[in-house]
């Protein structure tokens, strides 16, 4: 579906990560005697602190298109700042995490669960010496293409859509294409990386973006987990023993085993791993929540009505496209194709939004004069 798009991004111009032409621009100022602004003390800074390893700010392969640098910060924290500041990073906060529209204020939406990404993150490049800017805009972009109802929006339009739907290819193309009216966020080059490889089967082209990868999967371990219990779905005596004994037996203990043994398995090397003991336990502990709370009837009562619903607001805007917003008919006019246009639409509405959507379509309302 996105195979043209995904080639543009992966053309981008690269730097060199060796000797940066940015070194001689400090040393010729340093020899004027020329004040530095605070972006480029901070990008010596990252020369002289981080790890040989990290992704330094000076280095980055670049945006799609060239932008004037900003004076104080550098490139990463400039990308986090406008995925905080876009309207899909807002959205999140009523998208579904596992459970649909649960009754209780402390379950995890998809924003809450972004957070915990972020932060597990930012830990782990911390320890390490890593770009904590670049893991928390990555961490923070990760699910901007996230569907409404979680996976279950997700399997129902790549079901009904002929060009099938990924939320990671979706979450890029939120941030090159969908967002400031069709400009997109202009992001860096490994930003956009990150968010595109953050699932298992992805390849993060930075240690960074490994980290995403990692990190998003102890948090929704972590999490969803926390709230099976919270649901009464599970308690922590269903966890098995061989996984217990390994990885602990609570969510905090889980969360801090999994952080440490990434730490220790990584630090001073070019790569970021777990140990195999820990990793196969988590890999465990992910089947079984596949088994008990991601499959389970009781959890997921709602997600066949959820996917219905998605597929009919699908079917009804291909057939009445000019009554969707006018910013994705300006995208019709420029050349997409109108079933992915009608996906950039449905894919992106909150919870909230897509059920009213749909009672305002089919639900009979009543008479009055």
């Amino acid at each position: 579906m996105h195979v043209s798009f995904c080639s543009v991004l992966f053309t981008i111009a690269r730097n060199s990560h060796g000797f940066s032409p940015f070194s001689t621009h400090y040393a010729a100022k340093a020899q004027m005697g020329a004040a530095m602004t605070i972006r480029e003390n901070v990008e010596q800074w990252e020369r002289e602190y981080l790890s040989s390893y990290a992704s330094h700010s000076v280095d980055s392969r670049g945006r799609t298109r060239a932008e004037k640098q900003c004076d104080i910060r550098p490139v990463f924290q400039r990308d986090r700042d406008r995925i905080i500041h876009c309207k899909a990073f807002r959205r999140l906060k009523d998208k579904t995490q596992v459970f649909l529209t649960p009754e209780g204020d402390h379950y995890r939406t998809r924003l809450t669960h972004t957070l915990e990404v972020s932060q597990n993150a930012r830990t782990i490049a911390k320890a390490l010496r890593l770009n904590e800017e670049l893991v928390e805009a990555i961490a923070l972009g990760h699910d901007l293409g996230h569907t409404p109802f979680g996976h279950a929006g997700e399997r129902a339009l790549n079901r009904v859509c002929p060009l099938g739907f990924e939320h990671s290819l979706q979450s890029v193309r939120t941030v090159e294409r969908l967002e400031k009216g069709g400009l997109g966020l202009n992001l860096t080059y490994e930003v956009k990386d990150g968010i595109l490889n953050h699932q298992t089967i992805g390849k993060p082209h930075t240690l960074e973006g490994k980290i995403v990868r990692l990190s998003d999967k102890i948090a929704y371990i972590h999490h969803d987990m926390d709230d099976a219990v919270r649901a009464g779905i599970l308690s922590e005596s269903d966890v098995p023993a061989e996984i217990r004994e390994v990885i602990g037996s609570t969510p905090g203990d889980r969360l801090d085993c999994f952080i440490h043994d990434i730490v220790t398995n990584s630090i001073g090397k070019n790569d970021v791993r777990m140990s195999p003991p820990v990793e196969e336990a988590m890999m465990k502990m992910r089947k079984f929540m596949c088994d008990n709370v991601y499959y389970n009837p009781l959890a997921k009562s709602e997600e066949s009505k959820a996917e219905m619903l998605m597929e009919t607001l699908y079917q009804h805007f291909m057939k009445n496209i000019d009554e969707m917003p006018g910013e994705f008919l300006d995208l019709l006019s420029e050349g997409e194709a109108k079933e992915q246009v009608v996906c950039d639409y449905v894919g992106a509405m909150t919870d909230r939004f897509a059920i009213a959507t749909y009672d305002d379509i089919y639900i009979p309302k009543s008479w009055s004069v």
